[in-house]
């Protein structure tokens, strides 16, 4: 009977025991694992524009990137890439397949991609995050995945391939892409995800007054290249103003010489150089379907409106 009293006494006290360390320790390993560490995002890998000729967009970019225009039209091409020197590219595709389902299929700036040091643990990464991942559309070319922002844009992450070359410029003209901007409707929505999860981090903002913020600068965590947010853009914006926001910036060293090389190669466009808000030289172009290609200087000639810059300047 004592021997009873005994082993019940144990028990009652093991229970209490464990009961205390369900309450005060923490859960054991993966069901309370923190996230694992998010691996590198070096810069931009590629974007996509929709288009609605291809082989005059193809001309057009050609054109922009001091290349010589490859088009074969009689067989009617629907899409195709335009490589830079860097190892990005710009995708040119004729009626997307995923447009009509699109929140953003007023945008023509389809799909902005980004190089990582590790696609697979990026991806666990984001998963940890609680970020649906578009395994539907993972590339063969090369290890990546995809994924849409808070507000649908299609955001593609790559692993950069370290055997890759870099050739050196061969004209004024021969560039990188060195940020992408569109349209932002919630910019605290879109601060979660780029600033929160990913890491990237405001590089500059500013307006067209100095006590306004239509434009903020977000760049990558590990690298000089940025996404653009465009603010407060009217939910009723027409066409041309939609191509307006929605661009892409490529980087020259000598934003006038980049212009004569321009003229040179039969360029018909009637803007001039000018220094931005930003203090940058820069120069726009539009493509048949008047999405803009910003020209501009790699670094400030002049200091910025609006506020300083906080991380590096891409360079040539």
């Amino acid at each position: 009977m004592g021997k009873s009293i005994t082993r019940a006494i144990q028990f009652a006290l093991l229970a209490a025991l464990l009961c205390a360390l369900c309450v005060s320790s923490p859960l054991p390993s993966a069901l309370n694992s923190p996230p694992s560490a998010r691996p590198k995002i070096l810069g931009i890998s590629h974007v996509r524009i929709r288009v609605t000729d291809f082989c005059k967009a193809r001309d057009f970019y050609s054109q922009a990137l001091g290349q010589r225009p490859n088009c074969p039209v009689d067989k009617n091409p629907i899409g195709g890439a335009v490589s830079l020197q860097t190892s990005q590219f710009i995708t040119l595709n004729i009626n997307s397949f995923y447009a009509a389902s699109s929140p953003n299929r007023s945008s023509l700036l389809e799909e902005v991609g980004f190089l990582t040091d590790n696609a697979a643990g990026l991806m666990q990464y984001l998963k940890s995050q609680n970020i649906p991942i578009d395994l539907d559309e993972v590339s063969s070319r090369s290890p990546s995945f995809l994924v849409h922002d808070p507000e649908g844009h299609r955001v593609e992450f790559v692993e950069r391939n370290v055997n890759s070359s870099q050739d050196p410029p061969r004209s004024a003209l021969q560039s990188r892409i060195i940020h992408a901007g569109f349209v932002v409707r919630d910019r605290a929505a879109m601060d979660r995800f780029y600033k929160d999860i990913l890491g990237f981090h405001v590089y500059w903002h500013g307006g067209m007054k100095d006590d306004e913020t239509n434009w903020v600068d977000m760049q990558v965590p590990d690298g000089a290249e940025w996404i653009e947010y465009m603010l407060n853009v009217s939910a009723d914006a027409d066409y041309r103003t939609l191509g307006v926001m929605n661009h892409i910036a490529l980087g020259v060293p000598d934003i006038h010489a980049a212009q004569q090389q321009l003229i040179k190669n039969g360029w018909k466009g009637t803007e001039q150089p000018k220094i931005g808000r930003d203090g940058k030289w820069q120069l726009n172009l539009y493509d048949p379907d008047d999405t803009r290609v910003e020209l501009m200087e790699f670094t400030p000639v002049e200091k910025p409106c609006c506020s300083e810059y906080t991380g590096p300047h891409p360079k040539p």
